[in-house]
Order: structure tokens, then C-alpha cells, then sequence
């Protein structure tokens, strides 16, 4: 080992002062980047890992203690790794594959970072003894984190998502639930190893605190995923260890499954249903997970099409749209995931990818226990945790720290049992004056060099697309940035086209804004979107969002040969019917309408929303026996209150029917004045104008507010206006 010099005590520094930063990761939260809560915490933890990677780099050209070891569960994480490099070149969209989005901040990219951070880790916290601190560091952030949850369950603080399920500065319940999961059995392994009394107790309390605060995620497959670690560990513990270890598991252990049997035969009780968490919990059924189950059958079916390379990463969007169920219409239209990490691999990285994370798991868990480094409450402690983070994976993907706790736990087995690599130990370790003449500096300047280029610009691009979808009272300032994402393309640029629809569709409705500017708007994003197609046209999605782009100018000829695409690569996708039935109804073609709305309702006849289009759809087309029999079947009456039926009804002059229901609607306790003007208007429009008058003096003398307005209203029906 050389004498410590100048470049190994700055590379050593650097090494470990990225890594115990590392943990602050959850705390980022940059809310001028693009979406928040993921964007700066993906570029924080980059940059940290690059620096901690590059100090770790001259530290083992120095000092060869720092060099990579070999161990099975290293040799699982670099074949993993390095298949999904080949898995993404040979994905549908390998940019995206490679670099993900700003949603998810994933892709290869993040992959070759966790395998940085694994070997660094590893090397780093072994030679200088720091993994105790380490975890107890991130144990520390986690207080903070805990901190935060409990001011969202006394209102101090927003919940980000939703209103109930707590997530802290994670911006997402399920990523909150797998945080604690990792804390609780870290802090519970720290603790049962802590020979300091108030250490020891302070962490139990935390894991404790932690664990309740898991049921306030109300995230059901990391609840299973902690009820069985927490089984598991004591079982273990009840095999393993004697005395009063071996009692209090065994009392653990009848604790859970009394308490267990005990909440199963009260699931019906008005005490559980009465309570949204306990309720939520108690739903867990077969029955509840239908729609899980169907999106991975969906996933088996992609995975089998190309089983060895799978579709890369960020590809299940492909196999979603591909092979799309129609029972599926009521979630949401657009999953990017399988909701289960492990299918979620098989879908990337086919069969290889599939084996290789369950080698992780596997390789992680029997060197646990080969070791002689490890104490048995280490190796139950993080056995359970390794087992708890496989539940909640089997119904959740994952998340940016899920995957930094998970790595670094395998860092630690690795750094425990790993052993040296001849042809490693046997290079010579580079003098501490060639470590600062040349070693430093450029181990320095590729840093630097990577940071700018991976994380840097994105960070620009993140926070420029703020900038542009910011409303503002000069639109063209908005253009402005969206023109120069045009001229200078980023690496999420589907995100930053499909904010140009959004944006052009509110500039064209807006009357502030000139119509020279509305026309640069609308056609910047008809051209983006139209090079998102020509790059990636097997992408149901971009044909869709084209077509959106289309309809802002009402190019409805365009815009129909958008759906059909799209329809073409998706043919059981049920809102493509909808959007092409919506154009062809707009453009006057009611009998394609009526077609495509009918070809929706077929494909999912259980969704009551559909009827309502067929019906509509039939209407349009003149067929009104049709719709009322549709309508009769669906809801038991033809008197259906609904703003599609209202504008079928009104396209078809059916004044009768449309006064029918808008006059029903006003009648509506919850009614407003907006309703009876409404009515007002129908009444007008059908030729009577009595009818009308009276609808707004009704409505001026329920709301006295509406009066100026209403008397505006009469006199424009008296003028004939």
C-alpha cells in the first residue's frame, strides 16, 4: 500500500463525501424542474455516484485494497447490467431505452450508475469500515422523512398524491412505502448490533415508528411485503437462536398470525370498513387485483413475442398498446409499467434480464448466509429486508432510492464475502506523484466532464420545459422556449412534443393571443409531433397525440389518418374509437361515427360511458330507435343525463329530449346558474323564446348574483340577438 499523498486523501474525501451525501437523495425536491419530485432527486444521486465512482477510480489505481473483488452476487449485478445494455440497443425506441423520460429518470443510464455505485460502495465503505455509518446516516435522513409523514397526518403539510395516502417528499405513496420497508429492517438490524442502550432503543422506536407509518402509504403489496419480512425474521430467529431470542420470536410470530387471523374475520365489520386505511388493506383479494393480473398477461404475451432481448427498458408502452384489453378502459390509458418489477424485467430485458434480477435476490441471500463476516441478527435483518423489498415488488415497480437501499445492501454482502482478483492485486499501484500529475487530474476532468453532459444539460432541459408550459401574459415568450427546444432536442423529447399539443391547443382557444402566434404554435407542434412519428412510428401513442395536433388547426382528414394508425398498432384500444368516432361526428360524418362509437361499445359493453356514445353515435346517424334501446338497456330509461347526449340531441334538433334533460338537470338541488341558463339557451334555440325569458328569471331569482347577467340575456332574446 502506497504512503497516503495529496490525490489519495482528495479522491478518498471525494469518494466518501459523495457517498454519505447520497442519502440526502429523498429530501430533493426541485420544483423548478419538471416534474419535481423525480428529476432532481434522479440528478442529485447521478452526480454524487459519478463523483463518488471517479474517487473511487484513482483510489484503486493507488491503493490496491480499493480494487474491485469478486463474488457471485458482483458477478449477478455486472451480467445483469451488461445484458440490458444489449436488451436496450435492441429495443423498439432505444434512445428512450437508454435514457428514459423525465417522469421516470431511468433507462440504461441509471443502471450504469447503480453499477458504479456498487463497486465504489463496496471498495470505499469496506477499506475505511464506514458501512455502520452509512446506513445509520440514512437512517438519520429517514427521521427527517418520518418527520414529514407525520405533518401530513395532522394537515400541517400537503399530501402531494391524493388526499389520504401520506408520501412525504417522495411525492408518491408506494415510493414512501418502500423507503420505510428498507428503514425499518436496517434500523432493526443496526439495533440488535448496537452495544450503546439509547442507540439501540431509539432505533427500535424508529422502526417501529417507521413500520406503522407503512399502513398510512396504504400501499397493500408493501404491507404484505413488511407482515411477511417481519414473519420471516422471526421465524428464522426461532430457528436459529436460543433463549430469550428464540421466546420473544416465538411470541412475535403468534403475535402476527393472531393478529392477522383476527383482522381477516373482521374485514366486513363497520370498524375496518369505517376506516380507509384498514379498509383499503382489507380489500386485498383475487378479485381486487383483476386488473393487475390482466396487465400481466398482457406482459407474458409481449415477453414471449421477443424473449430474449425483451422490449428495453421504458418499452412496455409497446406491449401495453399491443396487446391492450379492452376490461382495462376504466384504469388508466397510458401504462408505462407492469406493476410488478419482476415481469417488468422480463419485459425489458426478456428471459436473461428475468434470471438475472432473480439472481440478485438469490445470490444476495445465500452469501448472506455463507458468511463469516455477518452476525445472525445481520443475516435475518437483512434476509427479511431483501424479502419484504421482493413482496412489494411483485405488485409495484420500482423506484430511483428503492433501487440505491437495494444496491447498497448489495454492496455490503459483497464487500463482507468478496475476495481479491489476482490479476488486480498484482498490478502496481501507481506512485502518489504520478497519482497527482496525471491520476487526479484526469480522473477530475472526466468527472466534470461527465456531470455536464449527463446531468447538467438535463437539468437545463428540465428546467426550460417549467419555463414553457408556465402560463404567461406574453405567449410568444412560451414559443419562444419551445422553438429552441425545437432547434437544440433533448433526450426526453416526446415529453417536451407532447407539452407543445398541450400548449398550441390553449394558445389557438385562447382570444388574448394573435393569430399569427396561434398559427406558429399549432404548426411547431404538428411538425415536432410529426418527427416523433417519422422517428418512432410503432408508437400508438405519438400517432394519437399527432392526431391531437392535428384537430387544434381542424385538419380532421389528418387527424383521422392519426387514429388509424394508431388504431392499426392498438385495434383493441377503446378510446381510439372514441377519438376517431369524435372527429368523424365534428367533421359531419355521423354514420362513421356512429360505426366507431358502436365498434367502442362492443368492445367493452360492461362501461356504462360507452352505451352513452353508442347512443349518441346513433342518434347522430338518425337511428334514435336504436339509441333509446341502447340507453333502455344500459340504465332502465332513455332519460339519461349526459353532455354527449345533450350535444347529440341538440345536433339532431331534438329539442324536446334536450330541454327534457337540461331542465331535469337545473331542477338538481346541486344546480347552479349556469344550468338554468343553460335551459334558457335550448328553449331559445328550439324557437321559444317565453320558455327562455322564464328559465332566466327562474335562475335571477334563485341566485341573485346572475341578476345583471340575466337581464343582459332577456334583452338580447327580446332583440332577437
Amino acid at each position: 500500500m502506497q504512503d497516503d499523498g495529496v490525490a489519495k486523501q482528495v479522491a478518498r474525501w471525494a469518494a466518501l463525501g459523495a457517498l454519505f451525501l447520497l442519502p440526502l437523495t429523498p429530501l430533493v425536491v426541485a420544483n423548478s424542474f419538471f416534474f419535481p419530485f423525480i428529476t432532481g432527486k434522479a440528478f442529485y444521486l447521478r452526480t454524487l455516484i459519478e463523483i463518488a465512482v471517479a474517487g473511487w477510480a484513482v483510489l484503486a489505481l493507488l491503493d490496491k485494497e480499493y480494487r474491485p473483488r469478486f463474488s457471485w452476487v458482483g458477478a449477478a449485478v455486472v451480467g445483469f447490467v451488461l445484458w440490458m445494455f444489449v436488451a436496450d440497443a435492441f429495443a423498439p425506441n432505444a434512445m428512450k431505452a437508454f435514457w428514459s423520460n423525465f417522469e421516470r429518470m431511468e433507462g440504461w443510464v441509471l443502471l450504469a450508475h447503480l453499477l458504479g455505485l456498487f463497486f465504489a460502495a463496496s471498495a470505499v465503505l469496506r477499506v475505511e469500515k464506514k458501512w455502520r455509518a452509512w446506513f445509520l446516516t440514512s437512517l438519520g435522513v429517514s427521521v427527517v422523512i418520518v418527520g414529514y409523514a407525520l405533518l401530513q397526518l395532522n394537515g400541517t403539510f400537503a399530501i402531494h398524491q391524493g388526499s389520504t395516502r401520506i408520501d412525504a417528499t417522495l411525492g408518491n405513496s408506494a415510493y414512501l412505502a418502500v423507503y420505510l420497508l428498507f428503514s425499518v429492517f436496517v434500523a432493526l438490524w443496526l439495533a440488535l448490533t448496537e452495544k450503546y442502550s439509547w442507540l439501540k432503543w431509539s432505533l427500535i422506536a424508529l422502526a417501529a415508528v417507521e413500520a406503522v407509518l407503512i399502513f398510512f402509504t396504504e400501499t397493500r403489496g408493501t404491507i404484505i411485503g413488511l407482515v411477511l419480512a417481519l414473519s420471516l425474521a422471526a421465524g428464522l430467529t426461532l430457528m436459529t437462536a436460543g433463549g430469550r431470542a428464540r421466546r420473544a420470536a416465538a411470541l412475535g410470530l403468534a403475535f402476527i398470525i393472531l393478529a392477522s387471523a383476527a383482522f381477516y374475520a373482521a374485514r366486513d365489520s363497520s370498524f375496518v370498513q369505517g376506516n380507509s386505511i384498514l379498509q383499503r388493506i382489507a380489500s386485498i383479494s383475487l378479485a381486487d387485483g383483476q386488473t393487475r393480473f390482466t396487465i400481466w398477461g398482457m406482459a407474458f404475451r409481449g415477453a414471449l413475442e421477443r424473449p430474449l432481448t425483451g422490449w428495453g427498458q421504458e418499452g412496455f408502452n409497446y406491449v401495453f398498446n399491443k396487446y391492450y384489453e379492452p376490461s382495462l378502459y376504466g384504469q388508466e390509458q397510458w401504462f408505462d409499467r407492469a406493476h410488478n418489477a419482476f415481469i417488468d424485467w422480463l419485459s425489458a430485458g426478456g428471459l436473461p434480464a428475468f434470471l438475472l434480477y432473480l439472481s440478485l435476490f438469490g445470490s444476495a441471500i445465500m452469501l448472506l448466509w455463507k458468511s463469516s463476516e455477518l452476525s445472525r441478527p445481520e443475516r435475518i435483518a437483512l434476509t427479511a429486508a431483501l424479502a419484504g423489498y421482493a413482496v412489494h415488488n411483485f405488485f409495484v415497480f420500482d423506484n430511483l432510492y428503492s433501487y440505491i437501499y437495494f444496491f447498497a445492501i448489495l454492496a455490503l454482502i459483497d464487500s463482507q464475502v468478496s475476495r481479491p482478483i489476482e490479476k488486480f492485486e498484482k498490478a502496481p499501484e501507481l506512485s502518489a506523484e504520478d497519482g497527482m500529475t496525471y491520476v487526479l487530474p484526469i480522473a477530475s476532468v472526466a468527472a466534470v466532464a461527465l456531470i455536464w453532459s449527463v446531468n447538467v444539460t438535463g437539468m437545463l432541459s428540465a428546467s426550460k420545459l417549467i419555463v414553457a408550459i408556465t402560463p404567461s401574459a406574453d405567449a410568444s415568450k412560451n414559443l419562444a422556449v419551445f422553438q429552441d427546444f425545437s432547434a437544440n432536442p433533448v433526450f426526453a423529447m416526446q415529453e417536451v412534443r407532447e407539452q407543445m399539443v398541450s400548449f398550441a391547443s390553449a394558445v389557438v382557444q385562447s382570444p388574448s393571443v394573435q393569430n399569427e402566434l396561434k398559427q406558429q404554435a399549432a404548426a411547431l407542434a404538428i411538425t415536432e409531433m410529426q418527427k416523433q412519428a417519422a422517428s418512432y412510428p410503432r408508437d400508438a401513442r405519438v400517432h394519437l397525440q399527432l392526431s391531437f395536433a392535428y384537430r387544434i388547426v381542424g385538419d380532421g382528414a389528418a387527424a383521422l389518418k392519426e387514429i388509424e394508425s394508431a388504431i392499426l398498432l392498438s385495434p383493441k384500444k377503446v378510446g381510439f374509437y372514441i377519438e376517431k368516432g369524435t372527429v368523424e361526428w365534428d367533421i359531419g360524418d355521423a354514420k362513421a361515427a356512429q360505426k366507431d362509437f358502436t365498434a367502442a361499445y362492443e368492445l367493452a359493453p360492461q362501461f356504462s360511458d360507452l352505451a352513452v356514445y353508442a347512443a349518441a353515435g346513433n342518434i347522430a346517424a338518425g337511428d334514435k330507435a336504436e339509441a333509446d334501446k341502447i340507453l333502455t338497456d344500459v340504465f332502465g330509461t332513455t332519460d339519461v343525463d349526459s353532455d354527449i347526449l345533450a350535444v347529440a340531441y341538440y345536433r339532431s334538433n331534438d329539442w324536446p329530449r334536450l330541454i327534457k334533460m337540461l331542465k331535469a338537470r337545473a331542477d338538481k338541488p346541486t344546480a347552479d346558474a349556469r344550468a338554468w341558463f343553460s335551459l334558457a339557451a335550448a328553449y331559445y334555440t328550439a324557437g321559444d323564446k317565453a320558455g327562455a325569458i322564464q328559465a332566466i328569471n327562474t335562475a335571477t331569482a334563485k341566485y341573485p348574483d346572475s341578476a345583471e347577467a340575466g337581464a343582459a340575456a332577456i334583452k338580447q332574446i327580446q332583440e332577437g340577438k
